[in-house]
């Protein structure tokens, strides 16, 4: 399963990094540039808000049925048929739930049409998630693979087009955006469509009151675990656009998205170790596998980059977010230069919280797979209640740097709570070499950034080069092991 894993993450990787960088700062990040802070900021915080409620499209549906075809994969062509006719009614019930709440705080008329467009998007992304996790419970990875990125794909094509086109007099909206993620979701949908008809052979959606009740019972404690997880990880940019609220709510909203578009293209790659590990967890755990050797081999892997791109993105925030943003038409030196020096703080700070994230990527995964929902669940509200309470005492103060401590605080301690959980749970031989090569990459890696920013040599070369060195530490403390990957991807072929 090693070699399952390393062969298929590393083609997903390789598809990742050619898709989703060009459109998170080749596009979105251009967009933002183009429409300004105060517009996307508008934008995001209503996308963050109608993410809050994707436990109601989603009901935990999409994990436990990727753990339930993983161990079960007999049970795809029964459950598929009926499970469609739940996703569409948890769909429309998301969209009455997701409207009244945006009136009853006070949303006005352009706030509910941009959230009445993205909560389409977000039922389309839904309906795509629940195809994927067949797909991949099957353990088809490679082809999930593709269908994980199509959507970028086709999103980059369409607003290459409505930015560079010259189609229109107008420069790009962002309600074009919104208009281009429909298009390509759609699409999208329709391929992971035809993929799973052809797995699991077509029968037409029946209506069984029994079996909904039961896959509820048994994606309940999924759908709360997501959904407390949903609200600390998505409810930061909310809470600055209600508690600022008006133009400074946006702005500052707007502010945090800046340094939030690299955290979540760094959560994006994380989260596809999460994606590959939790069906073959799954899996092993019920042949009864031992896990210990993979877990160490996915976190080394994924804590070693973590920490890469934490310690560098600290050390240069600055000149990282100067990289990536440009003055305003109407907007002061001054005023760009303090919101440059405001989001290189918030990403700083995002990107120390980006290391927890990756940890429970890998224990949190276990953990589901092993399902242990109820601990996980537990975790989650201690997050909730940290993110909630650190918001409200430190965003009237601090604002979007505020937001970003109390996100630290809460991926911090979840974490550390995953980690303990699988620990307790696995009882894994403590291995003090290990733990001393870990605490020894952290330290040089440290010392490495410190040294470079006094370096008389460019920023860009500086940076590059702490990249570089950081890779050789990885290597000369066996971190990363070049020869044993060489030597898993060439053996158990039973596993092709």
């Amino acid at each position: 399963m090693q070699r399952k894993f390393v062969t298929n993450l590393i083609f997903l990787l390789a598809l990742n990094f050619l898709i989703k960088p060009f459109w998170l700062l080749g596009i979105d990040r251009n967009i933002q540039n183009i429409v300004g802070s105060e517009s996307y900021g508008f934008y995001f915080a209503i996308f963050n808000f109608s993410l809050l409620f994707n436990i109601i499209l989603d009901f935990g549906i999409t994990s436990f049925n990727n753990r339930n075809i993983a161990q079960n994969k007999q049970l795809l062509k029964k459950h598929f048929s009926g499970i469609i006719v739940l996703k569409v009614l948890l769909i429309a019930l998301y969209g009455i739930v997701v409207l009244l709440v945006g009136i009853f705080i006070g949303y006005d008329s352009k706030q509910l049409y941009f959230l009445l467009w993205v909560g389409i998007n977000q039922a389309l992304l839904s309906f795509i998630l629940y195809l994927r996790s067949n797909i991949s419970g099957l353990l088809l990875f490679k082809t999930d693979s593709i269908i994980s990125v199509l959507d970028r794909f086709l999103m980059i094509l369409i607003c290459s087009f409505l930015i560079w086109g010259n189609v229109f007099s107008s420069p790009f909206q962002i309600e074009w955006l919104m208009y281009s993620q429909t298009v390509a979701y759609l699409i999208t949908l329709v391929v992971a469509l035809v993929i799973v008809i052809q797995k699991s052979g077509f029968q037409k959606p029946n209506w069984n009151g029994l079996f909904l009740i039961m896959v509820i019972k048994k994606s309940l404690p999924f759908a709360l675990m997501l959904f407390l997880m949903g609200i600390y990880n998505r409810v930061d940019s909310v809470m600055l656009e209600r508690i600022l609220s008006g133009t400074k709510g946006e702005f500052q909203s707007g502010v945090f998205a800046q340094a939030y578009r690299l955290f979540d293209a760094g959560n994006n790659i994380a989260l596809l170790f999460g994606v590959i590990l939790l069906p073959i967890f799954a899996r092993m755990i019920k042949k009864k596998d031992p896990v210990e050797k993979l877990v160490k081999l996915s976190f080394t892997i994924i804590f070693t980059f973590a920490i890469i791109l934490a310690m560098s993105s600290y050390f240069y925030r600055d000149e990282i977010m100067k990289l990536l943003y440009s003055q305003h038409g109407d907007e002061l030196l001054s005023d760009f230069n303090q919101r440059i020096l405001q989001s290189g703080r918030i990403f700083g700070i995002l990107m120390f919280s980006f290391v927890a994230v990756c940890s429970s990527y890998i224990f949190g995964t276990l953990l589901t797979a092993l399902g242990k929902l109820r601990y996980m669940i537990k975790v989650a509200m201690v997050g909730v209640l940290i993110n909630l309470i650190t918001n409200i005492m430190l965003i009237p103060s601090l604002e979007a740097v505020g937001a970003a401590y109390a996100s630290l605080g809460a991926q911090t301690i979840t974490a550390i709570a995953m980690i303990y959980g699988v620990q307790k749970r696995f009882a894994f031989s403590i291995n003090y070499r290990y733990l001393s090569q870990l605490f020894s990459f952290i330290l040089l890696v440290w010392l490495l950034n410190y040294v470079s920013k006094f370096s008389p040599m460019n920023s860009l070369i500086n940076y590059s080069g702490v990249l570089l060195f950081s890779l050789f530490f990885a290597y000369i403390l066996n971190l990363l092991n070049v020869r044993s990957f060489i030597a898993m991807l060439k053996s158990d072929p039973r596993v092709k």
